[in-house]
């Protein structure tokens, strides 16, 4: 086993009606569907759509780090 990792980055929006975290988290599932060796990940921004005074959806930008195959 190698002794050191090389890991891409790509960004990525989650969103929810319910929460910021639950944005997240749909995020990472949908990222962990499609991508091998997810590792780690980083919010940049927090944002969301009102729709009739209220919060309609959440919306989080994330950062995903996942760790390319054989390194």
């Amino acid at each position: 086993m190698s002794d050191h990792h090389t890991y891409k980055k790509i960004e990525i929006v989650g969103s929810s009606r319910t929460s910021v975290d639950d944005a997240i988290q749909n995020a990472i599932a949908e990222a962990s569907r499609t991508l091998q060796n997810v590792e780690w990940f980083e919010v940049g921004e927090i944002r969301g759509h009102v729709e009739n005074g209220k919060v309609g959806h959440y919306q989080v930008t994330l950062k995903i780090g996942f760790r390319l195959k054989d390194s």
